[in-house]
């Protein structure tokens, strides 16, 4: 394959107030730069789109710089090396990196990694087997200290990183595992992942509808991915010295005001619970571990995964929209070649 002279790529037109939209977001093609010494040149075949992303969006302080306007997104892709000055990788290796959102990319090697399309399809490696499975696992394992027997509940459990953590929490022996979803397809999906119990959240008051799913005996473990009404509830049901891992907020990523906090936030007081938010590139450290585990969970069928598939770089705008919607089961993956 020749060098391309250009790229396409999707750039930051205007920063989203409220729910992102098509006009946020903008498609353009711009020169691909000649590779310096150490790097390879990507030609991307399948990017993520992620929740977090909503907050880069907003030109507001937080553990990640916000997306420059005028400039293209970043997220995590998967490509071929196209062209190498780099001693780490060659031509027609298949590597993960971070720079999606682009037919093209010029990435230093060293932020590059190899992956084995042998163990499982390119496409794993930016859900089950890549941050998001590690999301799932560390925030379950190593922020909640969960333990062999525990109740856990988890939020938008249909997702990416909640149909993992539930998976992994019945893989380690958890007493009972819950979740909730925003549809009767979903709820019936969580129940053939192996979820002991499931509700739709839109079908009452998340609180009445964990009371019920937890059989009277309450939980252990929440790991959240939506707080709002879900967090509120989770605490009332939480068992004393019951642990929380905060993983996400969605259900306030668009807000155009500040949620209130929880408003029993105060039993957390008398039930001495622990509130822990974390943010999974801060446990990297493990991923070689959880690499390891997850593999063999796969291999042995013990832990499965959807994927929710969007073909075209011109539709990943609109994927990113869909995703936030909850239009997708799994993981969310644009299909650029």
């Amino acid at each position: 394959m020749s060098y391309p002279g250009k790229s396409r790529e999707i750039q930051l037109a205007s920063r989203p107030k409220g729910w992102p939209a098509d006009e946020n977001f903008r498609l353009t093609e711009v020169p691909v730069p000649e590779l310096q010494d150490g790097q390879v040149l990507v030609r991307n075949t399948l990017m993520s789109v992620d929740p977090y992303m909503r907050g880069r969006m907003n030109d507001a302080k937080s553990y990640v710089p916000p997306f420059q306007l005028d400039q293209p997104l970043e997220g995590g892709a998967v490509g071929e090396v196209v062209e190498s000055r780099s001693e780490a990788h060659k031509p027609e290796d298949t590597v993960l990196h971070s720079f999606g959102w682009r037919d093209y990319a010029v990435v230093d090697g060293k932020r590059a990694r190899g992956i084995d399309t042998g163990l499982a399809p390119a496409s794993a490696y930016l859900g089950a087997l890549g941050l998001t499975g590690l999301t799932a696992w560390a925030g379950l394992t190593k922020v909640a200290g969960f333990k062999e027997g525990d109740a856990v509940f988890v939020s938008g459990a249909a997702g990416a990183v909640g149909s993992l953590a539930g998976q992994i929490a019945k893989v380690l022996g958890a007493g009972r595992v819950i979740g909730s979803a925003g549809s009767p397809e979903k709820v019936e999906r969580l129940l053939e992942l192996g979820f002991d119990a499931a509700f739709n959240y839109h079908d009452g008051p998340v609180k009445e509808q964990l009371k019920e799913a937890a059989a009277g005996d309450g939980i252990d473990v929440y790991f959240d991915n939506v707080g709002g009404e879900h967090l509120e509830a989770a605490i009332s049901v939480l068992n004393k010295y019951g642990r929380v891992a905060m993983c996400g907020a969605i259900s306030a990523y668009n807000s155009t005001e500040p949620q209130c906090a929880p408003r029993n936030l105060f039993q957390a007081i008398g039930k001495e619970l622990t509130l822990r938010g974390f943010i999974a590139n801060s446990y990297n450290r493990y991923a070689g571990e959880f690499a390891g585990l997850m593999a063999g969970w796969l291999r042995d069928g013990k832990v499965s995964y959807d994927e929710t598939f969007v073909d075209g770089l011109e539709n990943a705008p609109r994927a990113f929209i869909d995703m936030m919607k909850g239009a997708n089961r799994g993981k969310m993956i644009v299909r650029l070649a």
